[in-house]
């Protein structure tokens, strides 16, 4: 296959180019300028905010995986940290998609980023695909980078929005940022603990995009999160067993919110328990299900 990736400097788009190059299939990197990428020798220039992309550059492509956004956890969030956040993932996302849209012979899919945060803050009942949005910034940023495809459904192109949960990798994402703190023996939980967190490997989240891509039935919104999501008390307490350290020192919700403001109460604060229920009734099977064995194998830990 021939794949085109946006957001190939991310922490899933340095990963899925790799894994994609491996197998023999062609990875093309989505870039502003050449040569910024880093991790393919093919590579076409773009630009979003300048809707710069030359259809031509994407003939011959079978699918395009759309993982453009800036990161939602760089700083507070401010209004112009806001209308960034919002820019970078709508107009990334209209401009792949009318572009697409008006080709000759477009890809077959196309599969677009989006979060699980698209159902905002919830309580512990389970959520599949077919629970109505939730309220907050996040869920209206989904909402909008998912209306964003519009233009390439309508075109007969099969459209899958990925809601993506919180990614674990060593190498980077929230993992990586807590790593050093749990190994210190800081870490503790965050506000009360009873917030639901929906992850995702790595490895697991690879191949859900390489199985969207290849099932033509699937289409729409899919979860991609493991079939066990946790409370932050539980993962807290996994994550410092897996680093035979203790987590005594707590985050209490006022510090979050006093240091963090409106991006700690969504991000860390409030929780969704997200199943994965398109991917399971398609035949997916993940290969780290459950929270121990997955931090073990990603932490390389299975000792």
């Amino acid at each position: 296959m021939r794949v085109a990736i946006t957001g190939a400097n991310g922490l899933v788009g340095r990963a899925l180019i790799a894994a994609l190059d491996a197998p023999g299939d062609q990875a093309l990197a989505l870039v502003r300028r050449s040569g910024s990428a880093g991790t393919s020798s093919h590579e076409i220039v773009w630009n979003p905010a300048t809707a710069r992309l030359d259809p031509q550059a994407l003939d011959g492509v079978e699918a395009v995986v759309n993982l453009a956004g800036e990161s939602i956890a760089d700083g507070r969030w401010t209004d112009a940290r806001k209308k960034a956040i919002l820019d970078s993932r709508v107009l990334a996302t209209d401009l792949i998609s009318r572009t697409i849209a008006a080709m000759r012979r477009p890809p077959r899919v196309l599969i677009s980023a989006s979060a699980i945060g698209y159902y905002g803050a919830r309580n512990e009942a389970p959520l599949d695909e077919d629970a109505p949005p939730g309220s907050g910034f996040l869920a209206e940023v989904c909402r909008a980078w998912e209306s964003a495809t519009q233009p390439a459904a309508d075109a007969g192109v099969r459209i899958v929005n990925l809601r993506i949960g919180l990614v674990l990798a060593a190498s980077g994402g929230a993992l990586e940022k807590m790593l050093p703190i749990f190994k210190f023996g800081m870490g503790g939980i965050v506000g009360s603990g009873r917030q639901f967190m929906s992850w995702i490997t790595l490895t697991d989240l690879l191949r859900a995009i390489r199985f969207a891509i290849e099932r033509d039935h699937l289409r729409g919104a899919v979860n991609a999160v493991a079939p066990h999501a946790v409370t932050n008390r539980d993962f807290t307490m996994t994550l410092a067993r897996v680093l035979h350290r203790p987590a005594i020192i707590p985050a209490p919700a006022f510090a979050i919110r006093a240091a963090m403001g409106e991006m700690g109460e969504q991000l860390l604060l409030s929780g969704a328990n997200v199943r994965p229920k398109r991917l399971l009734d398609a035949g997916f099977s993940f290969s780290h299900p459950e929270l121990d064995a997955a931090l073990r194998h990603e932490l390389g830990a299975n000792r």
